[in-house]
Protein backbone atom coordinates (compact mmCIF):
# COMPACT_ATOMS: atom_id res chain seq x y z
CA UNK A 1 0.00 0.00 0.00
CA UNK A 2 1.39 3.41 -0.99
CA UNK A 3 2.29 5.83 1.77
CA UNK A 4 0.86 9.35 1.91
CA UNK A 5 4.28 10.70 0.92
CA UNK A 6 4.37 8.48 -2.18
CA UNK A 7 0.83 9.52 -3.13
CA UNK A 8 1.77 13.19 -2.72
CA UNK A 9 4.88 12.72 -4.88
CA UNK A 10 2.87 10.97 -7.61
CA UNK A 11 0.29 13.77 -7.55
CA UNK A 12 3.04 16.32 -8.10
CA UNK A 13 4.40 14.30 -11.04
CA UNK A 14 0.93 14.15 -12.60
CA UNK A 15 0.56 17.92 -12.29
CA UNK A 16 3.90 18.45 -14.01
CA UNK A 17 2.96 16.05 -16.81
CA UNK A 18 -0.23 18.01 -17.49
CA UNK A 19 1.51 21.36 -17.83
CA UNK A 20 2.15 22.77 -21.27
CA UNK A 21 2.93 26.17 -22.73
CA UNK A 22 1.47 28.08 -25.65
CA UNK A 23 3.03 30.93 -27.60
CA UNK A 24 -0.17 32.38 -29.01
CA UNK A 25 0.62 35.72 -30.63
CA UNK A 26 3.08 38.59 -30.95
CA UNK A 27 3.11 40.94 -27.98
CA UNK A 28 2.18 43.88 -30.21
CA UNK A 29 1.01 44.32 -33.80
CA UNK A 30 1.04 47.49 -35.87
CA UNK A 31 -0.63 47.30 -39.27
CA UNK A 32 -1.89 49.63 -41.94
CA UNK A 33 -0.81 51.58 -44.99
CA UNK A 34 2.67 53.09 -44.55
CA UNK A 35 2.62 51.79 -40.99
CA UNK A 36 6.40 51.27 -40.87
CA UNK A 37 7.13 54.98 -41.22
CA UNK A 38 4.78 55.62 -38.29
CA UNK A 39 6.36 52.97 -36.03
CA UNK A 40 9.59 54.72 -35.05
CA UNK A 41 8.60 55.29 -31.43
CA UNK A 42 7.53 51.65 -31.03
CA UNK A 43 10.79 50.41 -32.57
CA UNK A 44 12.99 52.72 -30.49
CA UNK A 45 11.56 51.30 -27.24
CA UNK A 46 13.64 48.17 -27.74
CA UNK A 47 17.06 49.84 -27.71
CA UNK A 48 19.59 51.82 -29.70
CA UNK A 49 21.62 49.19 -31.56
CA UNK A 50 19.39 47.04 -33.78
CA UNK A 51 20.80 44.28 -35.96
CA UNK A 52 18.70 44.12 -39.13
CA UNK A 53 18.51 40.67 -40.75
CA UNK A 54 17.18 40.09 -44.28
CA UNK A 55 17.98 39.06 -47.81
CA UNK A 56 20.08 41.20 -50.15
CA UNK A 57 17.13 42.73 -52.02
CA UNK A 58 15.06 43.19 -48.88
CA UNK A 59 17.86 44.96 -47.01
CA UNK A 60 18.15 47.50 -49.82
CA UNK A 61 14.37 47.96 -49.85
CA UNK A 62 14.04 48.34 -46.08
CA UNK A 63 16.95 50.73 -45.67
CA UNK A 64 15.02 53.60 -47.22
CA UNK A 65 12.23 53.02 -44.68
CA UNK A 66 14.40 52.50 -41.61
CA UNK A 67 16.97 55.24 -42.26
CA UNK A 68 14.63 58.16 -41.32
CA UNK A 69 13.56 56.27 -38.18
CA UNK A 70 17.18 55.64 -37.19
CA UNK A 71 18.03 59.31 -37.73
CA UNK A 72 15.05 60.59 -35.74
CA UNK A 73 15.53 58.25 -32.78
CA UNK A 74 19.35 58.08 -32.93
CA UNK A 75 19.50 54.36 -33.63
CA UNK A 76 22.66 52.76 -34.98
CA UNK A 77 21.53 49.90 -37.19
CA UNK A 78 23.78 47.19 -38.57
CA UNK A 79 22.43 45.31 -41.61
CA UNK A 80 23.27 41.66 -42.31
CA UNK A 81 22.32 39.21 -45.04
CA UNK A 82 20.96 35.88 -43.75
CA UNK A 83 21.92 33.94 -46.90
CA UNK A 84 22.36 31.23 -47.98
CA UNK A 85 19.37 30.14 -45.87
CA UNK A 86 18.10 29.71 -42.33
CA UNK A 87 21.05 27.44 -41.57
CA UNK A 88 23.35 26.78 -38.64
CA UNK A 89 26.15 28.38 -40.69
CA UNK A 90 24.18 31.60 -41.13
CA UNK A 91 23.19 31.69 -37.47
CA UNK A 92 26.79 31.27 -36.32
CA UNK A 93 27.89 34.16 -38.52
CA UNK A 94 25.01 36.37 -37.36
CA UNK A 95 25.68 35.66 -33.69
CA UNK A 96 29.20 36.96 -34.25
CA UNK A 97 27.67 40.10 -35.78
CA UNK A 98 25.37 40.54 -32.76
CA UNK A 99 28.36 40.41 -30.45
CA UNK A 100 30.47 42.73 -32.59
CA UNK A 101 27.68 45.32 -32.90
CA UNK A 102 26.63 44.86 -29.25
CA UNK A 103 23.09 44.67 -30.61
CA UNK A 104 20.30 45.11 -28.09
CA UNK A 105 17.47 43.92 -30.37
CA UNK A 106 16.90 42.20 -33.70
CA UNK A 107 14.80 43.38 -36.65
CA UNK A 108 13.86 40.65 -39.12
CA UNK A 109 12.67 41.76 -42.56
CA UNK A 110 11.58 39.78 -45.60
CA UNK A 111 9.92 36.42 -46.20
CA UNK A 112 9.68 33.21 -44.24
CA UNK A 113 13.29 32.05 -44.20
CA UNK A 114 14.61 35.51 -43.39
CA UNK A 115 12.15 35.96 -40.54
CA UNK A 116 12.80 32.45 -39.24
CA UNK A 117 16.52 33.23 -39.13
CA UNK A 118 15.98 36.53 -37.31
CA UNK A 119 13.59 34.95 -34.78
CA UNK A 120 15.95 32.09 -34.00
CA UNK A 121 18.89 34.47 -33.73
CA UNK A 122 16.99 36.59 -31.22
CA UNK A 123 15.98 33.44 -29.32
CA UNK A 124 19.56 32.18 -29.10
CA UNK A 125 20.92 35.62 -28.10
CA UNK A 126 18.06 36.32 -25.66
CA UNK A 127 17.17 39.58 -27.42
CA UNK A 128 13.83 41.18 -28.40
CA UNK A 129 12.68 40.60 -31.98
CA UNK A 130 10.69 42.80 -34.35
CA UNK A 131 9.36 41.16 -37.52
CA UNK A 132 8.56 43.16 -40.66
CA UNK A 133 7.18 40.94 -43.45
CA UNK A 134 7.75 42.23 -46.97
CA UNK A 135 5.33 39.79 -48.61
CA UNK A 136 2.22 37.80 -47.76
CA UNK A 137 3.95 34.48 -48.42
CA UNK A 138 3.87 33.01 -44.89
CA UNK A 139 2.84 33.56 -41.27
CA UNK A 140 6.49 33.46 -40.12
CA UNK A 141 6.21 37.04 -38.85
CA UNK A 142 3.69 35.78 -36.27
CA UNK A 143 4.88 32.42 -35.03
CA UNK A 144 7.19 31.12 -32.30
CA UNK A 145 8.75 28.62 -34.68
CA UNK A 146 11.75 28.54 -37.02
CA UNK A 147 12.58 26.00 -39.71
CA UNK A 148 16.21 25.01 -40.17
CA UNK A 149 17.52 24.15 -43.64
CA UNK A 150 20.75 22.75 -45.02
CA UNK A 151 23.08 25.06 -47.00
CA UNK A 152 21.57 23.56 -50.16
CA UNK A 153 18.00 24.40 -49.10
CA UNK A 154 16.77 21.04 -47.78
CA UNK A 155 14.51 21.10 -44.73
CA UNK A 156 16.16 19.57 -41.66
CA UNK A 157 14.07 20.30 -38.55
CA UNK A 158 12.08 23.00 -36.78
CA UNK A 159 12.81 24.78 -33.52
CA UNK A 160 10.13 25.92 -31.07
CA UNK A 161 10.90 29.35 -29.65
CA UNK A 162 10.14 30.69 -26.19
CA UNK A 163 7.99 33.54 -27.48
CA UNK A 164 6.25 34.95 -30.50
CA UNK A 165 7.82 38.20 -31.77
CA UNK A 166 7.76 41.23 -29.48
CA UNK A 167 6.46 43.45 -32.28
CA UNK A 168 5.06 42.69 -35.73
CA UNK A 169 4.79 45.56 -38.22
CA UNK A 170 2.57 44.80 -41.21
CA UNK A 171 2.97 47.63 -43.71
CA UNK A 172 0.53 47.05 -46.58
CA UNK A 173 2.46 49.29 -48.97
CA UNK A 174 5.64 47.34 -48.30
CA UNK A 175 3.90 44.00 -48.88
CA UNK A 176 2.36 45.37 -52.09
CA UNK A 177 5.84 45.77 -53.61
CA UNK A 178 6.33 41.97 -53.58
CA UNK A 179 5.56 39.90 -56.71
CA UNK A 180 2.01 38.58 -56.81
CA UNK A 181 3.16 34.95 -56.71
CA UNK A 182 4.35 35.47 -53.13
CA UNK A 183 0.82 36.21 -51.94
CA UNK A 184 -0.52 33.29 -53.99
CA UNK A 185 1.97 31.08 -52.19
CA UNK A 186 0.85 32.52 -48.84
CA UNK A 187 -2.75 31.66 -49.68
CA UNK A 188 -1.68 28.06 -50.31
CA UNK A 189 0.20 27.87 -47.02
CA UNK A 190 -2.65 29.47 -45.07
CA UNK A 191 -5.44 27.33 -46.48
CA UNK A 192 -3.53 24.22 -45.42
CA UNK A 193 -4.23 25.10 -41.77
CA UNK A 194 -7.80 23.83 -42.04
CA UNK A 195 -7.03 20.60 -43.88
CA UNK A 196 -4.27 19.68 -41.45
CA UNK A 197 -5.82 20.91 -38.18
CA UNK A 198 -9.19 19.33 -38.90
CA UNK A 199 -7.49 15.94 -39.31
CA UNK A 200 -5.04 16.16 -36.42
CA UNK A 201 -7.33 17.89 -33.91
CA UNK A 202 -10.85 17.95 -35.33
CA UNK A 203 -12.15 15.50 -32.72
CA UNK A 204 -10.54 17.25 -29.76
CA UNK A 205 -12.71 18.41 -26.85
CA UNK A 206 -10.06 20.83 -25.52
CA UNK A 207 -11.40 24.38 -25.56
CA UNK A 208 -8.41 26.11 -27.15
CA UNK A 209 -7.91 23.35 -29.70
CA UNK A 210 -11.55 23.63 -30.78
CA UNK A 211 -11.04 27.38 -31.15
CA UNK A 212 -7.88 26.79 -33.20
CA UNK A 213 -9.59 24.39 -35.59
CA UNK A 214 -12.54 26.73 -36.05
CA UNK A 215 -10.19 29.65 -36.74
CA UNK A 216 -8.62 27.52 -39.46
CA UNK A 217 -12.07 26.93 -40.97
CA UNK A 218 -12.81 30.68 -40.93
CA UNK A 219 -9.45 31.26 -42.61
CA UNK A 220 -10.23 28.75 -45.36
CA UNK A 221 -13.67 30.24 -46.05
CA UNK A 222 -12.30 33.78 -46.18
CA UNK A 223 -9.67 32.77 -48.72
CA UNK A 224 -12.18 30.91 -50.87
CA UNK A 225 -14.36 34.00 -50.96
CA UNK A 226 -11.83 36.79 -51.38
CA UNK A 227 -8.54 35.48 -52.79
CA UNK A 228 -9.30 35.94 -56.48
CA UNK A 229 -10.74 39.45 -56.01
CA UNK A 230 -7.78 40.40 -53.83
CA UNK A 231 -5.21 39.27 -56.37
CA UNK A 232 -6.90 41.32 -59.05
CA UNK A 233 -7.02 44.45 -56.88
CA UNK A 234 -3.83 45.11 -54.85
CA UNK A 235 -4.29 47.39 -51.83
CA UNK A 236 -8.08 47.03 -52.04
CA UNK A 237 -9.98 46.16 -48.88
CA UNK A 238 -10.23 42.54 -50.03
CA UNK A 239 -6.48 42.45 -50.68
CA UNK A 240 -5.75 43.76 -47.17
CA UNK A 241 -8.06 41.15 -45.66
CA UNK A 242 -6.30 38.36 -47.56
CA UNK A 243 -2.88 39.67 -46.48
CA UNK A 244 -4.16 39.77 -42.88
CA UNK A 245 -5.27 36.18 -43.37
CA UNK A 246 -1.94 34.88 -44.68
CA UNK A 247 0.36 36.86 -42.37
CA UNK A 248 -1.70 37.10 -39.17
CA UNK A 249 -4.71 34.80 -38.96
CA UNK A 250 -2.76 31.84 -40.34
CA UNK A 251 -0.59 31.95 -37.23
CA UNK A 252 -3.54 31.77 -34.85
CA UNK A 253 -4.29 28.06 -35.29
CA UNK A 254 -0.77 27.02 -34.37
CA UNK A 255 -0.68 29.55 -31.56
CA UNK A 256 -3.92 28.42 -29.92
CA UNK A 257 -3.72 24.75 -30.76
CA UNK A 258 -0.01 24.15 -30.42
CA UNK A 259 1.90 21.61 -32.47
CA UNK A 260 -1.15 19.40 -33.11
CA UNK A 261 -2.80 22.16 -35.13
CA UNK A 262 0.20 22.99 -37.27
CA UNK A 263 1.17 20.25 -39.66
CA UNK A 264 0.15 16.85 -40.95
CA UNK A 265 0.72 15.43 -44.44
CA UNK A 266 0.80 18.66 -46.45
CA UNK A 267 3.84 20.06 -44.67
CA UNK A 268 5.45 16.62 -44.45
CA UNK A 269 5.30 16.37 -48.25
CA UNK A 270 6.73 19.89 -48.51
CA UNK A 271 9.65 18.95 -46.28
CA UNK A 272 10.65 16.00 -48.43
CA UNK A 273 10.28 17.97 -51.68
CA UNK A 274 12.86 20.50 -50.45
CA UNK A 275 15.45 17.74 -50.81
CA UNK A 276 14.98 17.94 -54.59
CA UNK A 277 17.05 20.75 -56.11
CA UNK A 278 14.45 21.00 -58.87
CA UNK A 279 11.87 22.25 -56.34
CA UNK A 280 13.88 25.18 -55.02
CA UNK A 281 12.39 27.72 -57.43
CA UNK A 282 8.99 27.13 -55.81
CA UNK A 283 8.03 28.91 -52.59
CA UNK A 284 7.07 27.13 -49.38
CA UNK A 285 3.33 27.68 -49.82
CA UNK A 286 3.27 26.33 -53.36
CA UNK A 287 4.72 23.01 -52.21
CA UNK A 288 2.43 22.93 -49.17
CA UNK A 289 -0.68 23.55 -51.30
CA UNK A 290 0.27 20.63 -53.52
CA UNK A 291 0.78 18.61 -50.32
CA UNK A 292 -2.85 19.25 -49.33
CA UNK A 293 -4.02 17.50 -52.49
CA UNK A 294 -1.70 14.59 -51.68
CA UNK A 295 -3.16 14.39 -48.18
CA UNK A 296 -6.72 14.39 -49.50
CA UNK A 297 -5.79 11.74 -52.05
CA UNK A 298 -4.50 9.55 -49.20
CA UNK A 299 -7.78 10.05 -47.34
CA UNK A 300 -9.62 8.92 -50.46
CA UNK A 301 -7.54 5.85 -51.22
CA UNK A 302 -6.87 4.59 -47.70
CA UNK A 303 -9.87 5.81 -45.69
CA UNK A 304 -12.27 5.76 -48.69
CA UNK A 305 -13.47 9.25 -47.79
CA UNK A 306 -15.98 10.78 -50.21
CA UNK A 307 -15.64 14.09 -48.37
CA UNK A 308 -11.91 14.10 -49.19
CA UNK A 309 -12.76 13.45 -52.84
CA UNK A 310 -15.15 16.43 -52.91
CA UNK A 311 -12.70 18.64 -51.05
CA UNK A 312 -9.88 17.77 -53.45
CA UNK A 313 -11.97 18.65 -56.50
CA UNK A 314 -13.08 21.90 -54.84
CA UNK A 315 -9.46 22.80 -54.11
CA UNK A 316 -8.29 22.01 -57.65
CA UNK A 317 -10.87 24.42 -59.04
CA UNK A 318 -9.77 27.08 -56.54
CA UNK A 319 -6.07 26.50 -57.22
CA UNK A 320 -6.52 26.86 -60.95
CA UNK A 321 -8.43 30.11 -60.52
CA UNK A 322 -5.51 31.76 -58.70
CA UNK A 323 -2.48 29.88 -60.00
CA UNK A 324 -1.54 27.38 -57.29
CA UNK A 325 0.07 24.07 -58.36
CA UNK A 326 -2.04 20.94 -58.59
CA UNK A 327 0.54 18.42 -59.80
CA UNK A 328 4.25 17.61 -59.73
CA UNK A 329 4.38 19.02 -63.26
CA UNK A 330 2.99 22.34 -62.00
CA UNK A 331 5.85 22.40 -59.49
CA UNK A 332 8.37 21.98 -62.30
CA UNK A 333 9.07 18.38 -61.27
CA UNK A 334 7.89 16.65 -64.43
CA UNK A 335 11.36 15.24 -65.09
CA UNK A 336 12.12 13.69 -61.70
CA UNK A 337 12.90 9.99 -61.79
CA UNK A 338 11.02 7.12 -60.19
CA UNK A 339 13.98 6.81 -57.83
CA UNK A 340 13.67 10.45 -56.76
CA UNK A 341 9.91 10.11 -56.24
CA UNK A 342 10.41 6.95 -54.19
CA UNK A 343 13.08 8.69 -52.10
CA UNK A 344 10.72 11.61 -51.37
CA UNK A 345 8.00 9.19 -50.32
CA UNK A 346 10.39 7.30 -48.05
CA UNK A 347 11.59 10.54 -46.43
CA UNK A 348 7.99 11.69 -45.87
CA UNK A 349 7.18 8.41 -44.12
CA UNK A 350 10.10 8.43 -41.69
CA UNK A 351 8.99 7.55 -38.12
CA UNK A 352 9.24 11.15 -36.85
CA UNK A 353 7.28 12.61 -39.78
CA UNK A 354 4.11 14.62 -39.20
CA UNK A 355 2.37 12.50 -41.83
CA UNK A 356 1.77 9.99 -39.05
CA UNK A 357 -0.72 12.41 -37.48
CA UNK A 358 -3.14 11.01 -40.07
CA UNK A 359 -5.65 8.60 -38.47
CA UNK A 360 -4.39 5.71 -40.63
CA UNK A 361 -1.05 4.18 -41.56
CA UNK A 362 0.76 5.45 -44.66
CA UNK A 363 3.58 3.64 -46.43
CA UNK A 364 5.91 5.00 -49.14
CA UNK A 365 4.29 3.03 -51.97
CA UNK A 366 0.80 4.40 -51.30
CA UNK A 367 2.19 7.89 -50.79
CA UNK A 368 4.10 7.83 -54.09
CA UNK A 369 0.90 6.79 -55.83
CA UNK A 370 -0.99 9.69 -54.22
CA UNK A 371 1.74 12.13 -55.26
CA UNK A 372 1.26 11.31 -58.95
CA UNK A 373 -2.56 11.17 -58.88
CA UNK A 374 -3.54 14.48 -57.26
CA UNK A 375 -5.83 15.40 -60.18
CA UNK A 376 -7.20 11.95 -61.00
CA UNK A 377 -10.83 12.00 -62.22
CA UNK A 378 -10.74 15.81 -62.21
Amino acid sequence: MATSKEISTQAKINVVEELFTLQVAPANIIKGENSLSKSGKAIAKFGKLPLVVGGEKTLKLIETHLKPICQEYKLQADHHNYNPDCTQISLKRLKTAVKSHQADFIIGVGGGKSLDTAKLLAHQCNLPIITIPTSGATCAAWTALSNIYSPTGAFQYDVSLNNCPDLLILDYNLVATAPQYTLISGIGDAIAKWYEASVSSGNSTATLTIAAVQQARVLRDLLFQKAQIALENPLSQEWKEVVDATVLLAGVSGGLGGANCRTVAAHAVHNSLTHLNESHNQLHGAKVSYGILVQLRLEETIAHSQLANSSRKQLIKFYRSIGLPCTLEDLGLENITISQLRHCAQMTCQPESDIHRLPFAVNPEVLASAMVSTTVDD
